[in-house]
């Protein structure tokens, strides 16, 4: 006769499979999210649903000619400061949706990116007049230096990836005329929009 202890520790077999399964349970969350083979964590999706979301309001908004040209000049106003936001998928969405606006949007989206400049420009400017009356002496480096011998010209540059917009604040930095530099800003940025969408829309036929 079997006693009461040797029960406890011999349960029958399906108790085993219920606990097991109950233990796999468990343990599925943690090897969906940190298994190899995983296709998407449950995290990815909380990062990955805002973005899409935003994307998919731009091209509603980029589609409606009467609020795709202002909602263009805001992408490029704010991607010409240090936030990391470009401008170029707007320029190119806006006109492969409304090709009349070809002209329009490339001009627009000139015109925002240079007084998104300007903003990084003045900023720029009132730091150095800041460690100016903080400090005994102005603060120089052999790159400043080096980007003073070029004047406003360099500026044309500004329409570089990473470094282009810093640019625009060096120049603020060692105080060149917001005039010259404006023009120069607003060169380089035409340039590359016209460059980069008539590139786009030649490759994609």
């Amino acid at each position: 006769m079997e006693s009461g202890t040797d029960k406890n520790k011999n349960p029958p077999d399906g108790a085993d499979q219920g606990a097991g399964q109950r233990m796999l349970k468990k343990e599925a969350p943690i090897v969906a999210f940190c298994g190899p083979g995983r296709k998407t964590a449950p995290a990815d999706a909380a990062y990955t649903a805002p973005m899409e979301a935003w994307i998919m309001t731009l091209l509603q908004m980029l589609s409606l000619p009467e609020y795709g040209l202002s909602t263009l000049f805001v992408v490029a106003f704010i991607s010409a400061t240090l936030l990391p936001l470009g401008s170029e998928p707007a320029v190119f969405g806006l006109i492969k949706l409304n090709p009349e606006l070809f002209w329009p949007a490339i001009l627009v989206a000139t015109a925002g990116n240079t007084l998104g400049g300007l903003v990084s420009w003045a900023m720029g400017r009132a730091a150095h007049q800041l460690v100016d009356r903080e400090g005994d002496q102005a603060t120089h480096t052999k790159a400043l230096d080096w980007l003073e011998r070029f004047g406003p010209r360099a500026c044309l540059l500004s329409w570089l990836p990473v470094v282009g917009d810093p640019l625009c604040a060096v120049a603020g930095w060692l105080k060149f005329p917001a005039l010259p530099c404006a023009l120069y800003m607003a060169l380089g940025k035409f340039l590359r929009y016209l460059g980069m969408t008539w590139g786009l829309l030649w490759a994609m036929g």
